[in-house]
């Protein structure tokens, strides 16, 4: 496997990226800090798939692939921008799998390091 681990941000806080019991894996929030730059995007377009991308790269890393996760929760600071957060959503998960998993998106007034959208996930092996 190709050094993925470095292609995973480092955690912000003191929690792990992700958590495995009983083939259930619980994926951290992941927001759009980029392994490249260390920095988040002010583009909503862009915060999007780096976030997917983590999450990605999280999965691979763990031997799993996107068709596993099952629940997606998507916070995002501005729900005026779920049009283009779908748009990109959809497009990475058809890449992938021909099932989305079940999702649930909500506003809130702010999240870590300023970003506009967070994404957690659970997956089943």
């Amino acid at each position: 496997m190709k050094n993925i681990k470095k292609n995973i941000p480092k955690e912000i806080g003191p929690y792990s990226y992700i958590y495995e019991s009983k083939g259930i894996f619980m994926i951290s929030g992941q927001i759009p800090i980029s392994t490249k730059n260390k920095k988040i995007p002010k583009n909503i377009s862009l915060q999007t798939k780096i976030v997917l991308k983590n999450i990605k790269n999280i999965i691979k890393y763990n031997n799993l692939k996107i068709k596993n996760i099952a629940k997606i929760t998507i916070f995002i600071t501005n729900i005026k921008n779920i049009k283009i957060i779908n748009k990109i959503y959809k497009k990475f998960f058809k890449k992938y799998t021909k099932k989305f998993p079940a999702r649930t998106c909500v506003e809130v007034s702010k999240l870590p390091k300023n970003s506009d959208i967070e994404i957690d996930a659970i997956a089943i092996k």
